[in-house]
């Protein structure tokens, strides 16, 4: 049965799951009746026990010889057996409470992290950690939140800058291998048909990944197309953990104009409904009771159905999407499509209106199909077409050939498909975790360049933050404005700044540290020694904890992505140096009675700073 109605349902749980994400992007709490609160110093050591426990069993994972983590699923499903970050930051959930605030507030990191980067998430959470404990260090000691706030940003911004002239571009097959058998905790097998994929592809091909059924990884090329929009709505999101839209066999549904009444699309949905097909819909937009009634379908129903904005403008929009239509065998709906014209037409019709490819991927950001089974003879003719008026018509511009030329390589081009193999579904999960690691890596590293891994970049980076805040002034006095614009070579303004910077620096030795502890020697020899080389000039440096030898990290292969290690050092003070500046945290409490048990133990141990206020504090 296909759900018409509803429309005010869904507005209201879009709204509330709406304001509840805001509320938790922007650090804020809803409060309501029956809330504890907790204040000051004792609000931030809860925190920061939380935030202690998730950074510790993330931690474990970091390095070529991080352990293993064990993940109880639930729901009668096998424990799953990960080095990823983010997995294990995901499947952490403490009691409520100020210490699951900490915790949770640390996940955001490797949360943010991984959106943007898609690998280092283990890295991004020791860092928030480290910066968050410094932080409560200070503040507790007496110094202003707000100046080590800005001493802390300085000092990223500095490390960020440093980062930048330190990186140099993939210039070759090898460094692509290295950066994805790197980010793959060392198998050299992930990183071999990562590199096998974009070299049959290109640098700026497509690559998917997805579950085989065989017990060997392997690497298969086959006909696709990648468009630059992903889905509307995240209601649509088939496969949580990787949080994309997976389509198997699905009809397609192009249409040039806007679709907001469910009336245009109302045959399409019973014809998919009824014969159980998955849907992806390609519109100029989307939106009014047709996105509702799809959304609603998909979530009571659970009809596999996805939404995407068509990616371009004006002519160049009609353009792909006769690409599509061409590729996929699909009749595209024009702006004047009227209604009773679908509503005559019976199933067989139907069927021959939408186009049909073998799967789907979708993302935020990009859609991928592959082996859409339009006519190949349409295909051909139309490869020919765009071929002959490249190299004929005198009379086109730069830029109208550029476009033909994109025409052309979006019908000709090829998707590389890494079936992942195992010998049980445990195996296979946790082998996918690693592809995809490696795979957003190699793409950050395709993108912004590679500095040397082992922790040893973000080393490198802070070593002159010293000599940034020993020039501060003493503890006390703060520089007046024309004072600090005299000097424009420190920006620091008085002590408390410095101490911010002073966070940033010894944070950037964490990485570093845990990977070699984690591979069983002292960290703090190995960070010592590296800080001593570093000050002779020879940033390309590092410990290679898989051979306990220092080595030249670039001429050694061992290498992380630019933009993921700036992706992290920025998520984790951004939302660490927030947790430092905390002052009250407002929670649900665990249990009622454990509530009232506290408060009439602890009466006397307020941490509130605000004198005496009516309610109980403890």
């Amino acid at each position: 049965m296909l759900l018409r109605s509803g429309i005010n349902l869904y507005k209201s749980v879009e709204g509330s799951i709406g304001l509840r994400s805001a509320a938790i992007r922007f650090g804020m709490r809803y409060i309501s009746s029956g809330k504890e609160l907790s204040f000051g110093g004792k609000a931030r050591k809860e925190m920061l026990k939380g935030a202690n426990d998730l950074a510790d069993a993330v931690g474990v994972t970091l390095g070529p010889r991080g352990r293993n983590v064990v993940i109880e699923q639930g729901f009668g499903e096998a424990p799953k057996i990960t080095k990823d970050g983010v997995t294990v930051a995901k499947a952490i959930q403490f009691g409520k409470g100020s210490v699951n605030l900490g915790a949770q507030l640390l996940k955001n990191v490797a949360i943010s992290t991984n959106e943007e980067a898609g690998d280092g998430t283990t890295t991004a959470t020791v860092l928030a950690r480290a910066i968050f404990k410094s932080g409560c260090e200070k503040v507790d000691a007496g110094l202003n939140p707000m100046d080590l706030l800005r001493g802390i940003k300085l000092g990223v911004e500095h490390v960020v800058n440093e980062l930048d002239l330190l990186s140099q571009p993939v210039k070759s097959h090898d460094d692509i291998l290295n950066v994805a058998t790197i980010s793959a905790n060392g198998d050299s097998i992930v990183g071999s048909l990562i590199a096998q994929a974009y070299s049959k592809v290109g640098r700026h091909g497509t690559i998917n990944i997805e579950e085989g059924n065989t017990t060997q990884s392997e690497l298969e090329i086959v006909e696709g197309l990648k468009l630059d929009k992903g889905y509307i709505s995240p209601y649509f999101i088939t496969n949580q953990k990787y949080q994309k839209v997976e389509l198997e066999n699905p009809y397609i549904l192009i249409s040039q104009g806007k679709i907001s009444s469910l009336k245009s699309i109302l045959p399409i949905l019973e014809f998919c409904i009824s014969s159980r097909s998955p849907l992806l819909i390609i519109a100029e937009e989307i939106e009014g009771e047709a996105l509702t009634a799809l959304i609603l379908n998909k979530l009571q129903l659970n009809l596999k159905v996805c939404a995407v904005k068509a990616p371009g403008f004006g002519d160049h929009r009609k353009q792909i999407l006769e690409d599509i239509s061409v590729s996929v065998g699909a009749k595209i709906i024009q702006e004047e499509f009227s209604n009773a014209k679908l509503d005559q037409m019976n199933s067989n019709q139907i069927q021959e209106f939408l186009g049909k490819c073998k799967s789907i991927s979708v993302s935020k950001d990009e859609t991928i199909i592959t082996q859409g089974q339009g006519s190949p003879k349409d295909v051909k003719d139309t490869i020919s077409l765009l071929k002959s008026q490249i190299e004929e018509n005198q009379k086109l511009t730069d830029y109208d050939k550029e476009k033909l030329r994109e025409r052309l390589a979006r019908l000709t081009g090829r998707v590389a498909l890494i079936k992942i193999g195992g010998y049980s579904d445990t195996e296979i999960s946790e082998l996918k975790d690693r592809f995809i690691d490696a795979l957003n890596a190699t793409k950050c590293a395709i993108e912004q360049g590679i500095v040397p891994g082992g922790g040893s970049a973000l080393l490198w980076a802070s070593r002159n933050l010293g000599k940034l805040y020993s020039q501060s002034p003493p503890p006390g006095k703060t520089l007046t404005p024309s004072q600090s614009s005299s000097n424009e070579s420190n920006p620091i303004r008085n002590y408390d700044m410095a101490m911010g910077v002073k966070i940033v620096q010894d944070a950037c030795k964490v990485p570093c540290h845990l990977i070699s502890s984690n591979a069983g020697f002292d960290g703090s020899v190995i960070v010592g020694e590296l800080v001593k080389v570093f000050s002779k000039g020879s940033k390309h440096f590092g410990f290679d904890a898989q051979t306990g030898q220092f080595v030249d990290m670039i001429e050694s292969g061992i290498l992380d992505p630019t933009k993921v290690v700036k992706s992290g050092l920025r998520d984790a003070a951004s939302i660490a140096s927030l947790m430092t500046t905390t002052q009250v945290s407002v929670f649900e409490p665990s249990n009622q009675s454990e509530k009232n048990n506290s408060s009439g133990s602890n009466s006397s141990e307020s941490s509130s700073s605000f004198g005496s206020l009516p309610g109980d504090f403890y």
